[in-house]
């Protein structure tokens, strides 16, 4: 063996032993938070399903375990749809976490698992409304040694902005699931302005009947397919 390929061998050795194994620690962490949130999220559907019951037995909250990567979380007119990415990402090298002491002090930090909650109209899944349109309400990253942050726009945006001291606890995974109810909640169905939905065609009204060009959205409200709503990019474009 030459001298050069030795050196290259002990460089792809020395990068499958480090670069490698903190991607399966990064990846066996996300996985690990993206099962306590099953947990917290199950908890939260059964505690609030029993309250609301006593009130109005026509609110339905529920939990659904879609796959080892996806689950869903139905409150009342809307659903949280939590997905896990399968695959660990860098950031690029703009972003202000290569600012912080914390990733200056070791660049295999800022290389983070992703788990990203959409919100979706609970009707848009029932009648299989295929064209509507569910919004990124937070992303959520986790690193090598379990610490997170979020990006959102929500309430909790200024509190997990930056990577946490700690790694995730359930109190601060419950926190994060209270306020992402409560978000959807508020974030209401707008109906369009009366000028954009005044004209529709025979098709789209044929096609209305089965629901499935009727394209709705938080900030669409309601149209035909060849309708235009408002943009959402300046809420949820993260």
């Amino acid at each position: 063996m030459s001298e050069q390929e030795q050196n290259q061998r002990e460089n792809i050795i020395k990068l499958l032993s480090e670069k490698s194994v903190m991607k399966q620690d990064v990846y066996s962490n996300t996985i690990a938070v993206f099962n306590e949130f099953k947990s917290v999220l199950k908890e939260k559907a059964d505690d609030l399903s029993l309250e609301i019951s006593k009130r109005d037995k026509r609110v339905n909250i529920s939990y659904k375990d879609l796959s080892l990567q996806s689950m869903q979380l139905k409150v009342a007119g809307d659903v949280l749809d939590f997905e896990m990415h399968s695959n660990v990402f860098e950031f690029d090298r703009s972003h202000a976490m290569f600012k912080t002491s914390y990733v200056k002090s070791h660049p295999y930090n800022s290389y983070c698992g992703i788990i990203g909650v959409y919100n979706f109209l609970a009707d848009s899944y029932k009648y299989n409304r295929l064209n509507d349109l569910g919004y990124l309400i937070a992303r959520i990253f986790i690193n090598r040694e379990k610490k997170f942050f979020i990006e959102t726009r929500t309430q909790i945006g200024y509190k997990y902005s930056n990577f946490s001291a700690q790694p995730i606890t359930k109190e601060q995974l419950t926190d994060v699931v209270n306020e992402l109810i409560l978000y959807s909640i508020t974030f209401d169905l707008y109906t369009p302005p009366y000028d954009a939905v005044r004209q529709v065609t025979v098709m789209e009204m044929q096609e209305k009947s089965s629901s499935a060009a009727l394209r709705t959205g938080k900030r669409l409200g309601y149209m035909g397919s060849g309708g235009t709503g408002s943009h959402f990019d300046d809420e949820v474009n993260l």
